[in-house]
């Protein structure tokens, strides 16, 4: 029996953990710089970066990409490998347990090969250390063995490049950080870029949209590519069981709202965040917890998935007593905000 398709903030946290299966993804997936959209100041630099890399016949130099997830720095890895020509390998920071297991990874490396650490701020301490003489030196000492047999191993690696990319960028410790070459931060997209992307992806998936269907799933996907390709799975599902198969403004509308995704692309659970802050604690501040004991989710979650589109696009605002309601926040609502001006005494 097949699961219930997620709806609101159920579908931004299924896009944010699970992407589409890994076959969909690959088509999906940009496999040059320029089949890339957005992000341009990221490409110029790993453009640079790879290019001197070839010229020289070196690995590329380690590189650190920052920030929220889905929005391509998976992507550009496997990009930076067909640039480089070499293999990538992937793994992520949570699964790397023991120093053994790192050893293993690097010593099947070949020269000038990829290694991809996703969410590596969440490396265990004892294995973070390791890296610093893998990427340093390109060599690592293991322990063999306790007690009075324990003996150290040295072992050379080849010359790889470690692609690193996190969420959290604050996590990682001052050593790690130092030791990338490039650290660059990917941003949230436009509507035009996602419109783009939204676009590639019916092409490949030989999906009929109209630009104004395809502009509805771009305003609601939340700056986020990997949402806009969920996005358009769902919608052109509805549109060949509800339509002709063709996603229109009207099909794309009726979707997204199924999904309880409004035209500013919040979702039931952003919905009854503003509304927890509006009308249970006047309009802030609030500690972040306090508001997820009320709406009953880990306040982790609010803070990772929904908490950095609502303050990028000015519905709430951080401050050090806790989060308070804007303006745009109570508009969104339905609700006046009568409680602005006691939050500015308390900023």
């Amino acid at each position: 029996m097949s699961e219930p398709t997620p709806t609101g903030t159920d579908f931004y946290a299924h896009a944010r953990e699970t992407s589409l299966n890994s076959q969909t993804e690959s088509i999906l997936r940009p496999h040059s710089f320029d089949e890339f959209v957005g992000q341009a100041k990221t490409i110029e630099r790993l453009k640079i970066m790879s290019g001197a890399a070839r010229k020289r016949g070196e690995a590329l130099n380690h590189v650190l990409l920052s920030g929220p997830p889905g929005l391509g720095k998976t992507s550009l890895s496997f990009i930076l490998g067909s640039e480089m020509g070499t293999n990538v390998r992937v793994t992520s920071g949570p699964v790397i347990e023991k120093a053994s297991d790192l050893a293993g990874m690097l010593t099947n490396l070949q020269g000038g090969d990829i290694l991809f650490i996703d969410e590596i701020h969440r490396l265990p301490k004892t294995v973070e250390e390791y890296l610093y003489s893998a990427m340093e030196d390109y060599r690592i000492d293991i322990m063999i063995d306790q007690g009075p047999n324990a003996r150290s191993v040295r072992l050379n690696i080849p010359k790889f490049t470690l692609v690193g990319a996190t969420t959290r960028s604050g996590l990682l410790t001052a050593p790690l950080r130092s030791r990338f070459t490039l650290q660059s931060r990917l941003d949230y997209y436009s509507a035009e870029n996602l419109l783009s992307i939204v676009k590639r992806s019916c092409d490949l998936l030989q999906i009929s949209v109209e630009t104004d269907g395809g502009q509805e799933i771009a305003n609601r996907s939340r700056g986020t590519p990997r949402i806009a390709n969920n996005l358009v799975y769902f919608v052109r599902d509805y549109a060949e069981e509800k339509g002709d198969g063709i996603i229109t403004k009207e099909i794309a509308n009726a979707a997204l709202e199924l999904l309880e995704i409004d035209q500013r692309g919040l979702d039931e659970m952003d919905k009854r965040i503003l509304s927890t802050i509006a009308e249970i604690y006047k309009g802030g501040p609030v500690g972040l917890n306090t508001i997820g004991v009320a709406v009953g989710e880990e306040g982790d979650t609010l803070e990772e998935v929904h908490e950095p589109f609502l303050i990028q696009n000015g519905f709430l605002q951080r401050t050090p007593q806790g989060r308070i309601i804007t303006e745009k926040g109570y508009a969104a609502i339905g609700l006046p905000p009568t409680d602005l001006a006691q939050q500015k005494r308390l900023i």
